[in-house]
């Protein structure tokens, strides 16, 4: 049962692609191996033959267990490298 309440998390990929497809997004995982030092967990691509935002998942980065989305689009509807801290994918 926890390995069910731990895959629908904020912070897990398949969760979050899941999620975004459910809602009519076409996305991409591009890269989860990052290096064990790293508080990037995963990048995404959303949208890629319109909006184009490039989502990356950050764990620990700025506080300990700690869960931050960066958007990037190259500037185009976000300010560049907009953070995002939340708990819900709504």
């Amino acid at each position: 049962m926890s390995s069910k309440i731990s895959k629908n998390k904020i912070k897990t990929p398949s969760y979050f692609i899941k999620r975004l497809r459910d809602n009519g997004f076409i996305t991409f995982r591009l890269f989860d191996r990052y290096a064990k030092e790293d508080p990037r967990r995963w990048t995404i691509l959303v949208d890629p033959s319109g909006a184009s935002v490039f989502i990356t998942c950050y764990q620990n980065k700025d506080f300990l267990n700690d869960i931050m989305f960066e958007l990037n689009d190259g500037g185009q509807r976000f300010n560049k490298n907009y953070s995002l801290k939340t708990e819900s994918i709504k």
